[in-house]
């Protein structure tokens, strides 16, 4: 349903050091770029998600809205969140299983760099 997601950032390298490390964890890469943006996916220029340089100030989402991005293994979700926290994310929930969500729900919690809350998640048993 939908082809890409876009983050407004202040600071592009600092963003995009960020979710280089990230998304690597996650088997994603820069698959475009230039100087007001990077995009993130598996196939070059096929981007799904993307930042975008906004000079003039960014607004983050508040409470209820967060972006999700699915891991293939509960080792990927700690590798993700070891990331985060080496690149200037901070903790925002921790890492590990969340019952609430579900008996097999095994997710870290961030923010970004600009704050925007993030996830890497995967559902089934280990």
């Amino acid at each position: 349903m939908i082809h890409h997601l876009s983050f407004a950032t202040a600071n592009l390298p600092r963003a995009a050091a960020f979710y280089d490390a990230t998304l690597a964890t996650l088997g994603h890469r820069r698959v475009c770029a230039s100087e007001s943006f990077v995009g993130y996916g598996q196939i070059d220029d096929a981007d799904f998600f993307s930042l975008k340089l906004r000079s003039d100030g960014v607004t983050i989402p508040g409470d209820g809205f967060h972006l999700a991005f699915a891991a293939s293994t509960r080792a990927a979700v700690d590798a993700f969140y070891q990331a985060a926290l080496q690149h200037g994310g901070t903790d925002n929930g921790g890492c590990g299983l969340h019952p609430e969500y579900g008996d097999h729900y095994y997710a870290a919690f961030v923010l970004d760099p600009d704050g925007y809350r993030i996830e890497a998640v995967i559902c089934g048993p280990s």
